[in-house]
């Protein structure tokens, strides 16, 4: 599947970061991980610090799938609200759930630190409303969140033109997000896993996976074939070729960035990370050398070509977006993409194993939380390995649709 288009910012930035070989000869290993994006990249981590032998495997260059593509935002907020979720699969599974994404920026910190990656950056979350009518809904929101341990602030109209500088009915301010680049963290993930033993190639097509109650066998575009007790899926959206149930809906996002300012002044107070109640919502951060990423004007995923039909249209709606919010701050398009990306109904992952592929794991963190999902599904997937217990493990089974 084409997963983005366009020029996403993060790979002009970063460039091809470090060579990874292909895959020529036959192997052998206890654990395969498909897909060498975020998702892959942190699922090695957890296994190769758990002392287990893992090897990664990608059909594309390392991290030019969705993860090149990512704005790289973290937030505790899932796409579905906590005072919606706790309707949808009660109450005390709702609030943990946003406890883990919480929990999950804490530990992706940690381990940036642990490896050695810079690019990783704690920041606050701005949650205003686009119009009066949704105010209740943000009072409610704000209430069971605080009334949950979460250190969120409502502020109200006047309070937001004060603080921030744009109009808006309200707010919730909450203290704990982070940005980051998706693409360079998975690279410095890998250089990571390489020194502790684990095994990456790129550029190496899995053409036929055969599960069994022994294992697994993967067979190459090469007729390499690969031997494996398990197999963890971190493939993204694509991974849903390879699960016979109706669990996510695809859709496009379009994301424009400003040029280079020239200045390290701040763009907004604390540059922190703002999204709307929009549906599609509006979502904007800032970037290390004070660029503006702007996102948003989701539509739903047809094909490449209808997509990317759309991007220049979608890009200049965006660009309006952020002038009619901050018409005094200066906004020059410099790169344009656009990407693919999945909903669940009730806003949460596919985590862990899947009955009808034996010995199969899988890493499916759809939605606006895919670093923060990533993390608790490596986190999962290495306990079920282990054997050990993971009471969260079941919020996130397939057996929930």
């Amino acid at each position: 599947m084409n997963l983005k288009s366009g020029v996403p910012f993060w790979l002009i930035k970063n460039g091809l970061l470090f060579e990874y070989p292909s895959l020529d000869h036959d192997a052998h290993t206890d654990v395969v991980i498909l897909g060498g994006g975020i998702s892959g990249a942190l699922a090695a981590y957890y296994l190769t610090e758990a002392g287990i032998e893992c090897t990664v495997v990608d059909a594309r260059n390392i991290g030019q799938g969705s993860t090149c593509a990512s704005t790289s935002l973290l937030q505790y907020e899932i796409d579905v609200p906590l005072s919606k979720l706790q309707k949808m699969i009660g109450y005390t599974d709702a609030v943990r759930a946003y406890e883990q994404c919480a929990e999950a920026i804490q530990k992706l910190e940690s381990i940036a630190e642990h490896i050695g990656f810079a690019n990783f950056v704690k920041r606050k979350s701005l949650y205003y409303a686009v119009s009066k009518k949704d105010i209740p809904f943000l009072e409610e929101e704000c209430t069971i969140r605080r009334e949950n341990g979460f250190d969120v602030h409502f502020l109200n109209r006047k309070e937001v033109k004060e603080a921030f500088q744009f109009d808006a009915p309200g707010a919730i301010l909450s203290q704990l997000a982070a940005e980051t680049d998706a693409y360079s963290f998975s690279h410095a993930l890998h250089q990571h896993n390489i020194k502790k033993g684990c095994k990456v190639y790129d550029r190496t097509d899995i053409k036929k996976i055969s599960h069994n109650k022994e294992g697994v066998i993967l067979v190459t575009e090469e007729k390499q074939t690969i031997k494996t007790k398990k197999l963890i899926y971190a493939t993204g959206y694509e991974a849903v070729n390879f699960v016979k149930k109706d669990i996510v809906n695809l859709q496009s996002t379009y994301v424009i960035i400003s040029e280079y300012p020239g200045n390290e002044s701040e763009a907004w107070k604390d540059e922190v990370l703002i999204w709307n109640t929009d549906d599609p919502y509006l979502y904007m951060r800032t970037t290390s050398d004070g660029r503006i990423i702007v996102g948003g004007r989701d539509e739903p995923f047809y094909n490449p070509g209808k997509r990317d039909r759309l991007m220049e249209s979608k890009s200049k709606k965006l660009e309006k977006d952020f002038k009619k919010l901050f018409p005094k701050i200066p906004f020059k398009r410099d790169y344009q993409w656009c990407g693919t990306f999945g909903t669940t109904k009730d806003g949460l992952p596919f985590i862990g194993e899947y009955s009808a592929l034996p010995n199969s794991l899988f890493s499916l963190g759809f939605g606006g939380n895919g670093i923060t999902f990533s993390q608790i599904a490596a986190e999962i997937n290495r306990d079920i390995i282990l054997g050990k217990p993971n009471t969260d493990a079941r919020l996130y089974r397939f057996e929930r649709v």
